[in-house]
């Protein structure tokens, strides 16, 4: 199961039409970094925009010009191929001598500055988006959606880029929490990825089930709430004072990243999130045979659409936006075309 078809919440609005990516200048995407590099240390901090190329090109071929292996090369997160993205990469210090040899078409290096540590996944605030539809059929619809999503946030699914090309991601990873054999042996970022996008379906189904009930943006008794400022985790033990936060954006109801350090849920809530895995054929034990890579967290319901403006231009709209970490703009957009 991918993204198709899963409840949306300004469902009651139509879709507004339109085209989305029919060239990569369609989505823009730049990195909102959680520190700047300093200018001294032992790594290279690379500020890097790219056309048609997403991450792991970009790190394969920094590595090869620069004599170093790709787990040197650090990012703070993977950006899509068919866009125009800028965001920062580090490289040991010692290789900046070869930098000029790097060359890859439709990428290019804005700026070199060194740091103190490598940068590592999650190493960032989030991502600005700035994203144009075009030929947008109903104008008022894709404000009506905008707006709400704007005042209530956007449900925070994993995008369909999670789950693979074929779709077949998770499956592959559940395959491995099995420990059943696969079509192919992975690596070690396709092992982690296919972990990953397992939880990630599980996660979504949550989300689904929390939206087609009316409570995506409810503290329900026995509910994991998330902090917005901190991420600190706590179970809801009384919905009528957490409520009135949940209202104000202060906390957020979190969804299961299955694994055996989740912070774990009580009562319903922990029932129906059970039985995500008996429908899953899987066990909360069966998480421990992922190793790190399926320790287990939480994941709010919905996310913040901070800085968010619609302009229309002429047929086409242009959206801009921030979103948190591991949030997906692609939802954005799902909710306005209303197309999966």
């Amino acid at each position: 199961m991918t993204d198709t078809g899963f409840p949306r919440l300004t469902a009651g609005v139509p879709g507004c039409g339109g085209a989305f990516k029919l060239t990569p200048e369609d989505f823009e995407v730049e990195e909102l970094p959680a520190y700047l590099p300093s200018g001294e240390g032992t790594h290279l901090y690379l500020w890097v925009e790219k056309r048609g190329r997403d991450t792991r090109e970009v790190v394969r071929a920094l590595a090869s010009a620069l004599g170093v292996r790709e787990d040197d090369i650090g990012s703070a997160g993977m950006k899509d191929r068919q866009a125009v993205t800028r965001q920062w990469l580090s490289v040991p210090a010692n290789a900046e001598a070869r930098l000029p040899e790097f060359a890859l078409d439709g990428v290019r290096v804005l700026e070199a500055k060194r740091h103190g540590n490598k940068l590592r996944t999650g190493h960032l605030k989030g991502n600005r988006f700035t994203l144009r539809l075009r030929g947008v059929q109903d104008l008022g619809a894709a404000r009506e959606s905008f707006s709400r999503l704007s005042a209530e946030g956007v449900p925070n699914y994993f995008g369909e880029q999670r789950f693979g090309r074929a779709g077949d991601n998770a499956d592959l990873g559940r395959m491995l929490l099995l420990g059943q054999r696969l079509p192919k042996r992975p690596d070690r970022f396709q092992r982690k990825l296919y972990l990953s996008a397992f939880q990630s379906r599980l996660f979504n189904q949550a989300l689904a089930a929390r939206l087609t009930a009316g409570t995506f943006a409810t503290a329900l008794l026995g509910d994991v709430l998330r902090k917005e400022e901190t991420g600190g985790l706590f179970v809801c033990e009384a919905p009528d004072v957490d409520g009135p936060r949940v209202a104000a954006f202060e906390v957020s109801p979190a969804g299961p990243m299955f694994g055996p350090k989740m912070t774990a849920s009580k009562g319903e809530v922990a029932e129906a999130e059970a039985r995500l895995l008996v429908d899953a054929g899987v066990t909360l034990s069966d998480f421990q045979r992922g190793g790190d890579e399926t320790e287990g967290t939480r994941r709010p319901y919905r996310v913040r659409l901070g800085a968010a403006e619609l302009t229309a231009d002429g047929e086409d709209v242009r959206l801009t936006f921030e979103l948190a970490r591991g949030a997906y703009a692609t939802e954005v957009l799902h909710e306005l075309l209303k197309d999966a």
